[in-house]
């Protein structure tokens, strides 16, 4: 049984939620948006980096944990040179030790503009 955490950022307008709690499990969905209006934040890729992660960080607060508690990461990215600019802005936000990651370069993201997403799975 899941259960949906209530993380204050705006819900997306498809069938899914962003932040989910499987026991003491968090599993958690992000991109640059908006936390409040629920927009895209287009721009480079540090400026999406840090919206995203800044929107975990929200999540797992509104879990009861922090980001030193995040286990697992996926990042997808639209282009793989944008991977040295997120590196930059990941080293900055998130704690040592860092999780596993796994970064995968993909076509497209359907958010328009849309340059990074990130799953993080948290264990709290």
């Amino acid at each position: 049984m899941i259960s949906v955490v209530d993380t204050g950022i705006a819900a997306s307008k498809s069938p899914v939620n962003g932040t989910v709690k499987a026991g003491n499990i968090v599993f958690s969905v992000h991109i640059s948006k908006d936390p409040e209006t629920g927009a895209v934040l287009t721009g480079d890729i540090e400026t999406q980096t840090r919206r995203a992660l800044s929107n975990l960080k929200m999540a797992m607060e509104a879990a009861g944990g922090s980001l030193a508690n995040v286990a697992q990461m996926t990042i997808y990215l639209t282009d793989a040179a944008d991977a040295p600019g997120m590196n930059t802005v990941y080293r900055e936000i998130m704690p040592e030790p860092y999780p596993v990651r796994a970064t995968v370069v993909v076509n497209k993201l359907l958010g328009s503009g849309t340059r990074i997403e990130l799953m993080a799975m948290a264990v709290i």
